[in-house]
């Protein structure tokens, strides 16, 4: 894997995540996660329409002139949803009712059309690809870990209702952790996401700053470290 490669992945991941440091599309984050399988949907539908766009548009950058760029890009990415909104009406029609507006609303969600405008008008379709999955991975990590959390705290379950993305052979996946458990009405309502979404910067945020003071540490050591080798 080459650097560049290694860089965009992390990049999508974790340096530059769409939802903890560019803090795009927050409205169906908050929104969408009462549970781990709405995450998981949404972040699928996501994944796919970054990485579509991304390719289209690095195909076509040098067609397109720069003054209808934004308009052609935003037909691209409204195609493309239309297409998973369409599929998910056909063949995962329960889960589809479930995310109800928030699959079209991708169409305005900054984040794809910020990666069409930044990334992939500018670079090869193997980058534009690769930076599409891995910032649609990325923001999915982020949906899947705080609907997760969310549906832990808030109904005591882990992977309910995962028949409306898997089928009824997966009605068993469902975990209880508390038996009668009364629920916490504050992490399923959108207060909770907030908090949840908030912890879940704090605590990448600490680990950023430890990781830096680490390599500050080891930088400062180096020196020391080679001259008592060479005595």
């Amino acid at each position: 894997m080459s650097e560049a490669i290694k860089k965009i992945t992390k990049d999508g991941f974790w340096t530059n995540n769409p939802a903890l440091v560019q803090l795009l599309g927050l409205c169906p984050l908050l929104a969408v996660t009462s549970t781990f399988i709405n995450g998981l949907g949404l972040g699928i539908a996501t994944t796919l329409t970054l990485v579509g766009s991304n390719v289209i548009v690095s195909m076509i950058r040098n067609l397109v002139r720069s003054e209808i760029r934004i308009p052609v890009y935003v037909l691209i990415i409204a195609s493309l949803v239309t297409i998973i909104e369409l599929i998910l009406n056909a063949y995962f029609h329960p889960l589809y009712k479930t995310l109800g507006i928030f699959i079209p609303l991708i169409v305005t969600n900054c984040s794809i059309i910020g990666r069409a405008e930044s990334f992939a008008s500018k670079h090869s379709v193997r980058h534009s690809f690769v930076d599409g999955l891995s910032m649609g991975l990325g923001f999915t990590a982020v949906l899947i870990l705080l609907g997760g959390l969310r549906e832990i705290i808030g109904m005591g379950t882990l992977f309910a209702q995962a028949d409306l993305m898997f089928g009824e052979a997966a009605k068993g996946l469902s975990i209880t952790f508390i038996d009668d458990y009364p629920g916490f009405l504050l992490a399923v309502l959108p207060p909770g996401a907030f908090i949840g979404l908030g912890m879940i910067i704090a605590a990448k945020n600490v680990i950023d700053r430890r990781a830096t003071q680490r390599a500050k540490t080891l930088v400062s050591m180096t020196p020391a470290t080679e001259i008592s080798q060479a005595q």
